[in-house]
This record gives C-alpha cells, structure tokens and sequence, in this order.
C-alpha cells in the first residue's frame, strides 16, 4: 500500500510540476521577457496555493482510484484549470458600466443645480454606486491636494476603464476650455454606458447558457468514468496500457482545446483605453 501511495504522490507530482512548467514557459502578457521557471513557479505557489492543494489532491486520487499516471496528471491539470473556466466571470462588466453611468448622472445633477466641478465631485463622492465608490472618494481627497488635473488622471488609472476615462476626458477639456455644456456631455457618456451595459448583459445571458451546458457535460463525462473506475474497472481495462495512455492523453488534449475554446468565446473585449493610450504613446492626451 506504501508503495501504491508513493505513486500516487508521484503522479500528482508530475501533474503539477507539468502545470508549473507550463507557466513558467508562457510570455508575459505586459510583452516583457518570460522570468524563469524557477521564479514563475514560486509565483504560481504563492498565488494560487488552494488550486496548488487541489492538484496534488486531484492526483493522487486519480491514480489511487484509477493506477494511471496519465490520469493523474489530467486529474491535476483539470483541477487547476476547471474552476477558472467554468466558475463565474471574474469581473462584471455590465456592473463597472453602470456604475460610470451613475456617477456621470450624478455629476450632471449637481452641476445643474449650480455647483462647480470640484464641488460636484466632492457632493458625488459618498452617493456614488459601490462598484467605484472608494475610487470617488480617493478622488475627493486628492483634488484639494494634488490638484484637480492629476487627480482624475489618477481615478481614470484606478478604475482602469474605458466609460470612465469618457468621463475624465470630458471633465478636463470642460475645465481647460470653460466650456458651458458639460452637462450635455456626461449625459452622452452616461447613455453610452448604459447601452455598453445592456449589450454585455445580453451577451452574458446568451454564454451562461452555453456555460451551463458545459458544465452538464463535464460533470457527466468525468462523473461517469470515476463511477466506472470504482465500481467496474473492467470497462476501463483498455487504458491500463501505454496505448490506452496515449489515447488518454489525446483525450485530454481535445477536451483542454475545446475549454480553452470556451473560454476565449466568453472574454468580452473591452475598448481601448483613451487615456492609457495617450499615455503609452506619449502624447499630451485631453
């Protein structure tokens, strides 16, 4: 039994040295020289340590209840990447936009009513929406400190989004030219953003569908071969072999290509950012 729990840890090892590896070799996104394995892997580990127990879990039940070693390294790979395809978006886009458009709405209000910019800015600061609530009330602070230029450069990098650096450009070339139709403008932005937000909302009904069914078939595939591996091995009797490894291995390369598949289908790309491209080409931006 010693012996069989040695390779299973083995196998889980394996698994999860494939998967360090494999982020190791990846390019950096920011376009920079890959690091090297060794500090990418210390990277994964400290970030991701509940995934890394998950592998190492996932694999050495996987060769406990099946012997492959194949097998184990799947359990592992689909351990890591599972989660992150078919759990939920990390982040709402339609909520971010919504948001924008809330504050653009408030900011409009108030400055009809008679206030000025930073006025506006400080009296929208406690009511705005949740989602950007701490990056108004940042912004409030610096405007009387650092100014009122560089602080909503700073809110546009904090919140890091396109509708909000419609209402940033908006708000400084209002300052620079005292212009009078400011409100009319962050109306506009905040019209744009709802219809943003609507759209995304509807795509992202139409994914969760194809996501849902997704689920129901990877539940049900891996579902039934563990059911089959525990209760009669004898259907399974074809992949014992280093053939059946290999078809194994086909197996689960077909199912990482159409996960990974899914997963670029249910990215929304976002438009480019107007101030970080001002800022990354140099030019003087609004």
């Amino acid at each position: 039994m010693s012996g069989d729990v040695l390779a299973a840890l083995f196998g889980a090892l394996v698994g999860a040295g494939a998967l360090l590896a494999w982020s190791g070799l990846a390019p950096a996104r920011s376009g920079a020289r890959a690091s090297t394995l060794a500090g990418e892997s210390g990277r994964v580990l400290s970030a991701h340590p509940r995934r890394v127990v998950a592998v190492l879990a996932a694999g050495t039940i996987a060769f406990l209840v099946t012997g492959w070693p194949m097998g184990a390294v799947l359990a592992g790979l689909a351990a890591w990447g599972l989660p992150g395809v078919l759990g939920r978006d990390a982040a709402d886009t339609s909520e971010r936009s919504e948001a924008v458009a809330a504050l653009a709405e408030h900011l409009r209000d108030i400055m009809a009513a008679g206030a000025g910019i930073e006025e506006a800015l400080a009296a929208a600061a406690p009511v705005a929406p949740p989602r950007i609530r701490d990056e108004c009330m940042r912004l409030a602070v610096r405007v009387p400190r650092e100014g009122f230029e560089p602080a909503l450069r700073a809110f546009g990098a904090e919140c890091a989004d396109p509708t909000a650096d419609l209402v940033v450009t908006a708000l400084l070339i209002s300052r620079r030219t005292h212009a009078a139709d400011l409100g009319a403008r962050l109306g506009a932005v905040a019209e744009a953003a709802r219809g943003e937000a609507l759209m995304v909302a509807r795509v992202q009904a139409g994914r969760a569908r194809l996501r849902t069914a997704v689920r129901v078939v990877v539940a049900t595939t891996f579902g039934f071969a563990g059911v089959l591996a525990a209760l009669d091995r004898s259907f399974l009797v074809a992949y014992d072999d280093a053939l059946g490894q290999a078809w194994l291995v086909v197996v689960g390369l077909i199912f990482a290509v159409s996960l990974g598949a899914l997963r670029r289908m249910a990215r929304v790309d976002e438009a480019p950012r107007l101030l970080a491209r001002a800022a990354t080409t140099g030019e003087a931006g609004p």
